[in-house]
C-alpha cells in the first residue's frame, strides 16, 4: 500500500489577536505610555490593514511589470508608495 504523499491543506486560523503579545511588546517599546482598554486591538487591526494595503500594492507593481512573481522590489517599491500616502493623509 503506498501512502499519499499529498499533505492537507487544512490549517488551524487563530480567530483572536495575540492580545498578551502585543500588551507586552507596548510596554517594552514604549512603557510611558497607557493604553486603552482596546488600543491593542486597534493597533493590530491597523497593521493588518497595512499588510494588506502592501500586498494589493506589490501584486499591482509585479503585474505592470509583467512578471508572475512578487519579489523583493515589488514590495519595497509598495511600501514607499503607501507610506507616502500615509504621511500626506496625516492631520497636522
Amino acid at each position: 500500500m503506498v501512502l499519499s504523499t499529498t499533505v492537507s491543506q487544512r490549517k488551524h486560523i487563530k480567530r483572536k489577536a495575540p492580545r498578551g503579545f502585543l500588551k507586552r511588546v507596548f510596554k517594552r517599546q514604549k512603557p510611558h505610555l497607557r493604553l486603552e482598554t482596546s488600543g491593542d486591538l486597534l493597533m493590530h487591526l491597523n497593521c493588518l490593514l497595512f499588510v494588506h494595503r502592501l500586498a494589493e500594492e506589490s501584486r499591482t507593481n509585479a503585474c505592470e511589470n509583467k512578471c508572475g512573481i512578487i519579489k523583493k522590489e515589488h514590495v519595497l517599491a509598495a511600501a514607499k508608495v503607501i507610506l507616502k500616502k500615509s504621511r500626506a493623509s496625516e492631520p497636522s
